[in-house]
């Protein structure tokens, strides 16, 4: 079974690579906010100690976030990681000319997807999911300067040990389902931290980045 899908999956990204890629990245997207929300759900139970027999305490799947979410997968993480993963392998190979899979060819990969490509996706993911939330504009912001930090930390201590792997071992044209299947987790992480709202170990890493800046002395 799961060689025929990988066959079909081969045959899809053969003939329509960009389809595809967008098809898988707003499909696991959304699963990965589904297991958010069962993460989420079952830790709320926990604080508050109900049991999960309850009727009123059964989880529910919020469809409407789900499909929120998943068009963050259709609509970014698809197309532009399709064209950032085509364009970052012809970049570093004919304007840098580095060996492919050299440890200079990986190692810059991975440094630029984590400094170009790692911030964007947090920074669309945040402000996106605010707005389509139905929040103002300084609600975003507000939610920016909450979990933006937060993710940005967690994620710089996975990440690059992924894309070590994903640049150096699995060709150009499967790096997006490699990632795609790291987002399923990455979604459900993402999506979690912004159910967060305000929770005590945000607040820490926002405050302890906050007393390591400059302050203005008194003339």
């Amino acid at each position: 079974m799961m060689l025929k899908l990988w066959k079909w999956y081969q045959n899809c990204l053969a003939f329509h690579p960009l389809k595809t890629q967008v098809i898988s990245s707003g499909v696991l997207w959304g699963i990965g906010d589904i297991a958010a929300q069962y993460i989420t759900d079952t830790t709320v139970k926990k604080r508050l100690q109900l049991s999960v027999t309850d009727a009123d305490a059964e989880f529910r799947v919020n469809w409407k976030r789900v499909a929120i979410t998943s068009a963050f997968g259709f609509g970014f993480v698809g197309p532009v990681g399709h064209f950032w993963y085509e364009g970052l392998d012809r970049f570093i190979r004919l304007k840098l000319l580095f060996q492919p899979k050299s440890a200079r060819f990986v190692a810059t990969k991975v440094a630029l997807d984590g400094i170009i490509f790692g911030p964007l996706d947090l920074l669309v993911f945040f402000t996106y999911m605010g707005f389509a939330s139905g929040k103002s504009f300084p609600q975003v912001k507000q939610d920016l300067k909450r979990d933006f930090l937060p993710a940005l930390i967690l994620e710089g201590g996975v990440w690059p040990t992924v894309q070590i792997i994903n640049f150096r071992y699995i060709p150009v044209r499967y790096q997006l389902l490699y990632v795609n299947i790291f987002c399923l987790l990455d979604s459900a992480f993402l999506s979690w931290i912004e159910q967060q709202q305000d929770a005590p170990w945000k607040q820490w890493l926002t405050s302890f980045n906050s007393s390591k800046e400059p302050r203005d002395h008194p003339k």
